[in-house]
């Protein structure tokens, strides 16, 4: 899968929240131009359509939403798709119905891109994606010329994954490891291509400060439980190892990957997972003792609905175009700082 990341220069954004996102900022990656859409002269409503709506970043991408909103004078319904790609297509039919200005989306499925595109445009509603991107001419966005892809707000997953790469580099260097002891496991949704970027940029900057690491890639659905499955068959077929590396798309993958480890004996000092999120690995520091969550990437859902809900008014009320991508910033956090990072845990 071959990585946006690469075609990213990050620039100061205009996009400025007055939640205090000074740290967004914008790529120079070009995107597909809808010219359909007009400007509103009265009351704004914005549909809201979110997949996996009961995951805690989720939760917290729609308050985020619902308080810019408010703040604008928006009105916002929310969406659960839950990881329906079929609902994704009733939801958006459903929203121009109800005369919505414009939608914005988190995918279940990529592969949904090109309708999704083609029935916002022939209603002349705007479209904007948050966190996963879409394409206007096939269901890949790696596949996809830049040209195409619909205006995304959220995170560079190529920076995220540098991020992770580089905090389980210095991890595995403060506790001594052998590269022939270890095995690195990268978890993820293989179909979903910021995901891909996110263990793509992990896997170099690791690999960059601790080179000979063999990595174990395991395809999953982003969910704990099948994280933890699919990495527990991973963990019988190599039975040898004495340390493990755990990263991957999201604070599930991790979460699932060092429970697996844990209930197959692997003690937490044999661990080093770095997660992608941080509302689970909080959880497990919570607890106050030892953990294979050594530390995690905090991601503020709260930021991007925010900026995503800003960032289609200011195309609905003023006109100004959409962004390529627009991006909100990271913190990465462990058990000693996670309290102090403003991280909600619940």
């Amino acid at each position: 899968m071959m990585s946006l990341s690469h075609r990213r220069l990050s620039v100061a954004a205009g996009l400025l929240l007055t939640m205090g996102l000074a740290t967004a900022c914008s790529s120079g990656q070009e995107a597909a131009k809808d010219d359909s859409v007009s400007k509103v002269d009265g009351k704004i409503s914005v549909t809201y359509l979110q997949k996996q709506g009961d995951q805690e970043y989720f939760i917290g991408e729609a308050a985020g939403a619902k308080a810019k909103a408010d703040e604008l004078g928006i009105d916002l319904k929310v969406v659960n798709l839950g990881t329906d790609a079929n609902k994704t297509i009733s939801e958006v039919q459903s929203a121009i119905a109800q005369k919505t200005n414009g939608v914005i989306v988190v995918v279940p499925d990529p592969a949904v891109g090109p309708q999704v595109v083609q029935t916002a445009r022939d209603a002349k509603v705007a479209l904007l994606t948050s966190d996963d991107q879409i394409c206007t001419t096939g269901p890949d966005p790696a596949a996809c010329a830049k040209t195409g892809l619909v205006p995304r707000v959220g995170f560079s997953g190529g920076q995220m994954g540098e991020e992770v790469g580089k905090r389980a580099a210095a991890e595995f260097q403060k506790a001594g490891w052998k590269a022939a002891d270890t095995r690195i496991v990268s978890a993820w949704k293989q179909d979903v291509t910021v995901c891909g970027d996110r263990v793509t940029g992990a896997k170099k900057a690791f690999e960059a400060a601790v080179p000979g690491v063999k990595n174990i890639d395991v395809p999953t659905d982003n969910t704990p439980t099948g994280a933890q499955d699919k990495i527990a068959a991973t963990i019988t077929a190599n039975p040898g190892v004495k340390n493990w590396v755990v990263w991957g798309c999201n604070d599930e993958n991790v979460m699932g990957g060092v429970t697996a480890l844990q209930n197959a004996g692997v003690k937490p000092a044999n661990v080093i997972g770095v997660g992608l999120g941080a509302y689970l690995a909080c959880k497990e520091w919570q607890a106050d003792k030892p953990s294979g969550m050594k530390a995690a990437l905090f991601i503020n859902g709260k930021d991007v609905g925010a900026l995503a809900v800003q960032t289609m008014y200011d195309k609905l009320k003023n006109g100004k175009e959409f962004p390529a991508e627009a991006f909100a910033p990271t913190t990465m956090i462990d058990a000693s700082t996670w309290k102090h990072a403003g991280l909600t845990c619940s």
